[in-house]
């Protein structure tokens, strides 16, 4: 019998000013500036902003020379932070550095064709939007981004750049059918009113956002600065860490995770090159009709080409059996780090624009793991066709 019973999925976005994110955009702007002048640099840095201060760790191995500082404060300008009174600005925090090069005893794994590090990755996909993400996400992600947008174009002129959102779907089933709670928690300068802050974020942010067929009984409960005031945001307010985010930039919460980050990581790390992809397969494997929902787990080993282990899930939703689509995976892809780096052609400056409003479901062509071209070559595999 088909499940039909009813329950609420919750997931969350920021925006770029968001403490975490900040840190994010500044680790792939690093890496951006190494993949430009150098492809095959190794890059694995940490970004920690705080009041009035940004400090930049890692390990960095490149034939090209990398100004820290002015990316630092560049990207931190792009963000919005540009006046000292929000306590953090791109003139004049403080930037302090401690990189050092890639451990040699790393480096003899890589330089062979191994994986950078040991771990599991995970990729997920399912049918329930046409980015083949779980609804929550996106429309976290949506929210987020319009609310961004409104402080950007001025559309709302009090607006300041940190945000968070978060989105509560009722689902049916495995089926989503209305968005039951949105909660907003937008920056402001001091002395907004904040029916006007309620309303603003209604008018502006949620209605163009949320689909009218996800509202069948009108406007959700909608939170909007739980607390009153959102006056004092950013690293001002709270200490920001490279991969603190890593359930916005992939699915959400609603499916499982490896625990590494992918931002400051060149693609040599399977953390991130794993996780794009195992994206990439799960996202054709349903547009194939393989599956309604499909996940994979990937892990390797440090220094070795060939993975550890593949897995893969569908939750009763496959039409054909999950060991064969297993095999299929194992036999149609190369899932060797060289082997993805080159499918998905990851040894480019594309980085910083992953770093917010999440690396999955996105339309950008630098986004290749999004790419839906293996879809016929697993019909035949599957002998769908």
């Amino acid at each position: 019998m088909t499940d039909r019973r009813r329950y609420l999925l919750t997931s969350e976005s920021v925006t770029e000013g968001h403490p975490d994110k900040v840190c994010d955009q500044i680790s792939d702007a690093i890496l951006d500036c190494v993949m430009r002048d150098d492809p095959m640099g190794r890059v694995a840095v940490e970004t920690l902003v705080t009041t009035g201060t940004c400090i930049v760790a890692g390990e960095m191995s490149t034939t090209t020379y990398v100004p820290v500082d002015e990316v630092v404060r560049e990207t931190v300008r792009q963000i919005g932070y540009t006046r000292a009174k929000f306590g953090f600005d791109c003139d004049t925090i403080g930037v302090l550095t401690a990189i050092h090069e890639q451990s040699p005893n790393i480096a003899q794994g890589v330089v062979t064709g191994g994986a950078g590090d040991q771990g599991m990755m995970f990729g997920y996909a399912c049918d329930e939007t046409p980015q083949y993400m779980p609804l929550p996400i996106m429309l976290a992600h949506k929210l987020a981004r319009k609310l961004a947008e409104a402080r950007k174009t001025d559309e709302i002129t009090y607006l300041r750049p940190d945000g968070k959102t978060q989105v509560t779907v009722e689902y049916e089933g495995d089926r989503p059918v209305a968005v039951k709670r949105v909660l907003l928690a937008a920056q402001h300068r001091p002395g907004v009113d904040h029916e006007q802050l309620y309303n603003d974020m209604v008018e502006r942010v949620v209605l163009p956002t949320i689909p009218d067929e996800l509202m069948p009984h009108g406007l959700p409960d909608v939170k909007v600065n739980c607390t009153g005031k959102f006056e004092i945001g950013g690293p001002q307010a709270d200490t920001g860490l490279t991969g603190r985010k890593i359930i916005v930039d992939t699915y959400g919460g609603l499916a499982r995770h490896g625990g590494g980050c992918f931002s400051g990581k060149d693609p040599t790390k399977v953390d991130r090159s794993g996780a794009y992809m195992m994206r990439y397969i799960a996202k054709n494997i349903v547009a194939a009709g393989l599956a309604r929902r499909c996940e994979l787990q990937v892990s390797y080993a440090i220094g070795d080409p060939q993975p550890f282990s593949v897995a893969v899930f569908c939750f009763g939703t496959e039409t054909i059996p999950e060991e064969r689509i297993a095999q299929i995976v194992l036999d149609k892809f190369d899932l060797s780090p060289d082997g993805i780096i080159d499918f998905l052609d990851l040894r480019r400056p594309i980085y910083k624009q992953t770093a917010v409003y999440g690396h999955f479901g996105r339309e950008e062509p630098d986004f290749t793991w999004e790419r839906l071209d293996s879809v016929a070559m697993l019909k035949e595999a599957a002998g769908l066709d």
